[in-house]
């Protein structure tokens, strides 16, 4: 059996299950690429919930597993050379996990997968998250109309360029693959939870739409995307 206790954060979230992947995240669009991935790949894991509303994510604990304090991240005790591994940023994550179990990451597509990830990790992330702020939480009182219409129009061009890639296939790189679980997630959240998918051009849009039905519709993201379950 593993022993883990050279980590500070199973002091918080002890691993009842030492010996497989210990995950610690939050069911956002960023915390489920990880929950989904490892559905899909079939890698045994345990979850911790990660509460941003007892801001676990400011204590030791988990500072001490990624010091810029974000979901997800893990610990697996079984990583390169039999050593665990500390492992933190969701693509970083994603590309790991592909590599450890030899799924999802084919290497025919290896690079144009990898980029995809990217684009996501670049792209949609971070400006559908500005747009969701903006539109959907707090920045929505600001007067001043100019941050949003920014992040409104980078929103509806991302999906544009996503939109023109995806004509005529059923997934982003060929073969579904993590690029699919990292762009998936932010999809659905745009279109759900910041209510900003039609702001963004969404109705304008001929392949993106299918396409999130197509990754909403596998049973793997279903159980992922409530991983791990809210107390």
């Amino acid at each position: 059996m593993s022993d883990l206790s050279q980590f500070p954060i199973t002091r918080r979230w002890p691993a009842t299950r030492p010996d497989v992947i210990q995950l610690y995240s939050l069911p956002t669009p960023n915390g489920v690429k990880v929950s989904v991935a490892l559905e899909e790949m079939g890698l045994d894991y345990e979850p911790h919930l990660v509460d941003f509303g007892k801001n676990d994510q400011m204590t030791p604990e988990f500072l001490s597993l990624n010091p810029n304090n974000k979901i997800p991240a893990i610990l697996d005790p079984n990583g390169p050379g039999g050593r665990p591994l500390a492992l933190f940023e969701s693509g970083a994550i994603l590309i790991y996990l592909a590599e450890k179990s030899g799924k999802l990451l084919p290497e025919a597509q290896r690079y144009e997968v990898l980029q995809w990830v990217m684009f996501q990790m670049g792209g949609l992330g971070p400006m559908f998250g500005q747009l969701g702020f903006f539109h959907h939480f707090a920045g929505k009182d600001i007067d001043d109309p100019r941050p949003k219409e920014r992040f409104r129009a980078e929103a509806a061009r991302l999906l544009k360029v996503l939109d023109g890639a995806l004509a005529g296939r059923d997934w982003i790189a060929g073969d579904y693959s993590i690029a699919d679980i990292a762009i998936g997630p932010w999809l659905n959240t745009l279109n759900g939870f910041y209510k900003a998918s039609e702001i963004a051009g969404w109705a304008d849009l001929k392949n993106v739409p299918a396409y999130l039905e197509r990754f909403l519709a596998r049973p793997a993201v279903q159980k992922g995307l409530k991983i791990p379950a809210r107390d």
